[in-house]
């Protein structure tokens, strides 16, 4: 009995040593929260304290002599660099969800804390991309080629619902993807999200498009042959794009004039280094893509089919491949500018160097 009793009594006295470490644990746990949270409270005012001078600064530049200008510019996009494209972004107001993405995952925070998971994100939504280029060449390739060697010349109506199912799963990744990237710090211009939100509804509407067959199956389908080369040629210019665009943008990055979160422009964008070979195979998408909307059109317009998805698609095709063309023609002059200035810098330092300036090109 004595050693049931001792061994009880053992056994309370570690359950009561537990229950104090636990406690001290706990309070050494409280300790170090408070003290994180007071230091990065003080951070997060440092920070948004730096990136209202940066900003403020390069409201104040215009003044200054373009001898001076340049330098000062440049300054500043690396002070805005730093600060975006490191972990002292983390400690800045973060952005809302926005209204699309809500609609899929509610006032969930899907802006990620740390550095390198972000950039995970990111080379995520690149992968996503490559991926996708690849199906824009092969999906509507293995149709076109099926409709001539299987089945005579008239695509099935199942085949093509496929495609256009497929095309609205792509378009909603693709602004579901980018809502979350801007949301964690990435640059992505405006229109391309918008860009996507358009082509959502028009695959969603060609959904309920009715593909009809036999006879005449040539002329009935000339909208939806001409759509899938259209596709075919987009896939080129994705390819394109995910190759020598991103090769700018890691060189960007080096100089720190962008930042690691920030990713290509979207599939008819176009970016600087890339004028004789990139830039004709954009505008002539964007030409062919307002080619297919207007042809939908007149189809429509002539009587030769009722459906007012025909017309919705044609409209929606010809706004597409306008707000690209002039976001395409917006970045050209921009890249324009860039080389006027860079030319003007260059005849500036030649003479106080004694020789030609090395310089980055952007």
């Amino acid at each position: 009995m004595d050693g049931e009793g001792d061994g009880a009594q053992g056994l309370e006295e570690q359950a009561a040593a537990a229950a104090e470490a636990a406690r001290e644990l706990r309070d050494a746990a409280a300790a170090l929260a408070a003290r994180r949270a007071a230091d990065e409270d003080a951070l997060r005012r440092r920070a948004v304290a730096l990136d209202a001078d940066v900003r403020r600064l390069q409201g104040s530049v215009a003044p200054l002599d373009p001898s001076t200008l340049d330098k000062v510019e440049e300054e500043l996009e690396r002070a805005r660099a730093a600060i975006l494209d490191s972990d002292v972004a983390a400690f800045l107001p973060s952005k809302g969800n926005g209204k699309f993405l809500k609609k899929f995952v509610g006032p969930v925070n899907v802006r990620v804390a740390r550095k390198e998971d972000k950039l995970k994100v990111k080379d995520e939504y690149n992968n996503y991309r490559d991926r996708a280029a690849y199906m824009f060449l092969l999906f509507p390739s293995t149709l076109l080629l099926l409709r001539w060697w299987v089945w005579d010349g008239c695509l099935p109506a199942l085949a093509v619902q496929v495609y256009q199912a497929w095309l609205l799963f792509l378009y909603t990744s693709f602004a579901l993807r980018e809502n979350v990237l801007l949301v964690n710090g990435s640059d992505i211009r405006p229109w391309w999200i918008y860009h996507h939100y358009l082509a959502m509804l028009m695959a969603l509407v060609s959904l309920t498009w009715e593909i009809k067959g036999q006879p005449d199956c040539s002329s009935k389908q000339r909208g939806v042959q001409l759509f899938l080369r259209w596709a075919i040629m987009q896939g080129i210019a994705m390819h394109l794009q995910n190759r020598y665009q991103r090769q700018r943008l890691r060189t960007r990055i080096a100089l720190g004039k962008a930042k690691r979160m920030d990713v290509v422009a979207g599939e008819t964008a176009g970016v600087e280094g890339q004028l004789l070979l990139l830039y004709p195979v954009l505008f002539v998408l964007q030409g062919f893509e307002g080619y297919v909307g207007v042809l939908l059109l007149q189809t429509a317009w002539h009587g030769l089919t009722s459906e007012w998805q025909v017309i919705v698609c044609g409209i929606l095709l010809v706004v597409m491949a306008v707000g690209n063309f002039v976001n395409t023609v917006e970045t050209l002059a921009l890249k324009l500018r860039f080389k006027a200035k860079m030319k003007r810098t260059r005849h500036r330092q030649e003479p106080g160097q004694g020789g030609p300036s090395r310089l980055h090109q952007n």
